[in-house]
């Protein structure tokens, strides 16, 4: 995502980072080198972790970082407000991804535009069957395809969509240290779930059958995963007003279409 930086021409005044804790934190510290006299936002979705990005991501006076960049702001941009949103492995983690498309392009200036990645359907395939085979429910729930997150940015009111895939292998030399892993990445928002706790003896018939079905001759006989890595970006538009009778808008809109609209002839021409 951050390479992709080089390719857009915009130069934000402000950006807004979201989720940096589960995104990554090192990830901030390379947009903010990018663009260092840019304002930057901290929107932390969830409480428990917002102590948690304050703490990680405050510049205390005495680092020679505060005197060469500006410090992030940790109180919520207001709409229109930020150029650029930047938002890594996000998308997925919602059961509503279209109400939070929608509050990113809230907050999007007119011409700014979002970065974004989440994880694709072809992620965790080998654990799914591993999963279908002991007659277990999924162990995460279906991931969005590049497609239809495009489709769905559209819908948003976002504009010119451009979408890209890879596929990375990770692989851990025990299925403890996989587990673990995989609970820092996120949760399972299957709804067929299990609705409890599992015993001990469960989990050591999932590890046993994680060596039996995941270990990889091609991997030193280590345990592999595939994950899918959709990334995207997008445009926010100038406003497209419908056709009606009567049609309301907002200020902030009004605004931005006239900030954008042709100039006034000059006079005699």
């Amino acid at each position: 995502m951050q390479d992709r930086l080089q390719w857009i021409k915009l130069q934000p005044a402000h950006w807004a980072h979201w989720a940096p804790v589960r995104g990554g934190l090192e990830g901030h510290a390379l947009v903010a080198r990018h663009y260092p006299a840019a304002q930057a936002w901290v929107m932390e979705p969830e409480a428990h972790l917002q102590q948690r990005s304050c703490q990680a991501l405050h510049l205390p006076w005495w680092r020679a970082e505060r005197w060469r960049r500006v410090a992030p702001r940790f109180d919520a941009p207001a709409d229109a407000q930020v150029q650029m949103l930047w938002a890594n492995m996000a998308l997925h983690m919602t059961a509503t991804p279209q109400a939070l498309l929608a509050q990113w392009h809230r907050v999007l200036a007119v011409d700014g535009f979002l970065m974004f990645s989440a994880l694709g359907p072809d992620t965790l395939h080998e654990l799914r069957g591993v999963y279908a085979a002991l007659g277990w429910p999924p162990p995460g729930h279906a991931f969005t395809d590049m497609h239809d997150w495009g489709d769905m940015l559209v819908g948003a009111g976002f504009a010119e969509p451009v979408m890209d895939m890879e596929r990375v292998v990770l692989t851990w030399e025990t299925p403890a240290r996989l587990l673990q892993e995989l609970r820092e990445l996120g949760v399972n928002l299957h709804p067929q779930r299990y609705a409890g706790l599992r015993t001990p003896r469960w989990k050591a018939r999932l590890e046993a059958a994680l060596v039996d079905h995941l270990t990889s001759e091609a991997h030193g006989g280590r345990l592999a995963l595939t994950f899918e890595i959709v990334y995207g970006h997008a445009l926010k538009p100038l406003p497209r007003l419908a056709l009606r009778a009567q049609s309301a808008v907002s200020l902030e809109d009004m605004r931005a279409m006239l900030h954008g609209g042709a100039r006034p002839r000059e006079a005699g021409r």
